[in-house]
């Protein structure tokens, strides 16, 4: 939950009708749920973040940084300035400022993280804040996406009952997390094991998880959740829904993080037919209801599937054929019992 803008300055946004706008630039603060804090900087110049607003931790793809080929040079800014950087008299000879408050650090890394972003054209209101933004946006390099503070991958699995799915791969900065399967997997004898078959309570990053599903469980899914106490990387984007509203990671403490995985299952298919059982089929279908017929239904030719539609049928011309038999050997019939009596005459 966004706490609110903490440490700032101001800026000057210059938009492209010829406006003037004074803003506060700065960093905020965001509480995790379960403990710990989050320092974060705006990353759209246009949004107004809202303290008590609810965010949650998103890849540079799910976020307004999608596509953007400055956002490696962002993290770079990020890890190189305040607050990751606390010697302000060093900061500030590299930028070539006289010297450098929080206030001012924060304002002019934001400045820098705005321009980066968006391309506006937004400059520091402190002299000194303006030097760093200069100089962070100039220095900067191109730095990869960080990972997750904790992930799951992939986030589904599915395959046949009796079957053990999986891998899910764990992927976290925690030492360790705690694994913990969905109650109703649990009562259906679903359990969460290791490549071994072994049951897992606690996983590291790289660990792997599957899904072991015994032979006669209905057609159904089961999830596992894995928690731990991480710092969340610095770059990470926090969104909350409305996208000029985001924010990105520039410190952390260590925190409560969580994630999970779903798998899915059904019955095995038959081994000679490759069809599925029929307490698995589909109901409510009639081509379900006619058994074999179904399958000839099922790989109806085009044109039979278009004489369908049209109120006519494949078969059509097989019962043409039959009328036009039965009336010649009703002519036949006719023929025959009248030339009898006339043989008989003879």
């Amino acid at each position: 939950m966004l706490d609110g803008l903490k440490t700032f300055g101001q800026a000057v946004l210059h938009a492209g009708d010829g406006s003037v706008r004074h803003i506060p630039a700065g960093l905020y603060e965001m509480r995790v749920d379960g403990g710990g804090m989050l320092q974060t900087y705006g990353v759209g110049v246009a949004g107004n973040a809202q303290p008590q607003a609810r965010y949650t931790e998103s890849g540079w793809s799910g976020s307004p940084l999608a596509g953007n080929g400055q956002a490696g040079r962002i993290r770079w800014v990020l890890e190189h300035s305040y607050p990751q950087l606390n010697d302000l008299a060093g900061l500030a000879k590299a930028a070539g400022a006289v010297s450098l408050t929080a206030e001012s650090a924060a304002a002019g890394t934001q400045v820098a993280i705005w321009r980066l972003a968006d391309g506006v054209r937004v400059e520091a209101a402190d002299p000194s804040a303006e030097k760093l933004a200069d100089y962070l946006q100039r220095a900067a390099g191109q730095l990869p996406e960080p990972p997750a503070s904790l992930g799951l991958d992939p986030g589904d699995v599915s395959g046949p009952v009796g079957a053990r799915l999986g891998p899910v791969t764990v992927r976290t900065g925690a030492r360790s997390v705690s694994v913990v399967p969905d109650a109703a997997a649990v009562a259906m004898g679903v359990r969460v094991v290791d490549a071994d078959g072994q049951p897992l309570t606690t996983a590291v990053n790289g660990s792997r998880i599957y899904f072991e599903v015994p032979a006669g469980t209905p057609d159904g899914t089961a999830s596992v959740t894995v928690q731990g106490a991480t710092r969340v990387p610095v770059g990470r984007v926090f969104t909350s829904g409305v996208p000029a509203q985001a924010q990105i990671v520039a410190g952390s403490s260590e925190s409560v993080a969580a994630a999970t995985a779903r798998a899915a299952w059904q019955p095995a298919p038959d081994p000679e037919t490759g069809a599925r059982p029929a307490s698995d089929a589909a109901t409510g279908s009639e081509a379900v209801a006619l058994g074999a017929q179904s399958a000839s239904l099922a790989t109806a030719s085009p044109d039979e599937e278009r004489l369908a539609t049209s109120g006519s049928s494949a078969a059509t011309p097989v019962i043409a054929s039959l009328a036009v038999g039965l009336v010649v050997l009703g002519g036949m019939v006719v023929l025959l019992l009248r030339k009898r009596p006339l043989d008989e005459e003879e």
